[in-house]
C-alpha cells in the first residue's frame, strides 16, 4: 500500500497492493495503523454503502470534523473534493479524480473539504468509511454549479437529487 499526494496535503490517494491469480485477487482495502502512523486520522465509526447510475452527480456534501475514506467497488467515478476552510488560501479551490473500481483506489479526504462525485460507468457502488456518525443537522451542502467554485465536471446529462438541485453557493453555506 502506497500513498499518493494530491493538489491539497490533507487529501490523499492510496493505491494498494493488489494480488491477482487465476481464482481473482485480494487487496487490503482499509489499513488503519498506516493512516494513523501517517497522522491522517484516529478512527472510522460507520461504514456507508452508494450505489448509483449513469449519469447520477452527488454533491457538493459535508459535515463538519468528518473524515472520509472512499472506496469505489465497482464502476467508475469522477471524484471530487473542495476546500471549503474559510482562513484557508485555498478555500473554494477544488480537483477532481477518477476512481476506478478495477484500479481499487482509495481516496482520504479529511475534515474541512466538501467531496461530491458523478458516474461514469452503467452503475457504481462506493464504499466509504467516515469519522463521525452521520448526523441529518450537521451535513451540509453546496451547488454542484457553484460559478465561484468552478468545477469542470464531465460532459453529459446530470441526474441530481432534489436536495442537490436546490443548494445554495459555498460562500452562503459557509461564510
Amino acid at each position: 500500500m502506497r500513498i499518493e499526494q494530491t493538489l491539497f496535503p490533507d487529501v490523499i490517494k492510496i493505491i494498494p497492493t493488489v494480488y491477482f491469480d487465476d481464482r481473482g485477487f485480494f487487496y487490503e482495502s482499509f489499513k488503519g495503523p498506516l493512516l494513523k502512523d501517517a497522522g491522517l486520522v484516529s478512527e472510522f465509526v460507520q461504514d456507508n454503502h452508494s450505489f448509483s447510475k449513469k449519469n447520477v452527480l452527488r454533491g457538493m456534501h459535508f459535515q463538519k470534523g468528518q473524515t472520509k475514506l472512499i472506496n469505489v467497488i465497482s464502476g467508475v467515478i469522477f471524484d471530487v473534493f473542495v476546500d471549503i476552510r474559510k482562513d484557508s488560501k485555498t478555500f473554494g479551490k477544488w480537483q477532481g479524480v477518477i476512481l476506478d473500481g478495477q484500479k481499487k483506489e482509495i481516496l482520504l479526504i479529511p475534515d474541512g473539504f466538501a467531496h461530491g462525485f458523478y458516474v461514469l460507468s452503467d452503475e457504481a457502488h462506493l464504499v466509504y468509511k467516515v469519522s463521525s456518525v452521520y448526523d441529518p443537522y450537521m451535513e451540509k451542502s453546496f451547488r454542484y454549479d457553484d460559478p465561484f467554485v468552478s468545477i469542470q465536471w464531465p460532459e453529459g446529462e446530470k441526474i441530481l437529487s432534489q436536495r442537490d438541485q436546490s443548494n445554495l453557493s459555498l460562500k452562503q453555506v459557509v461564510l
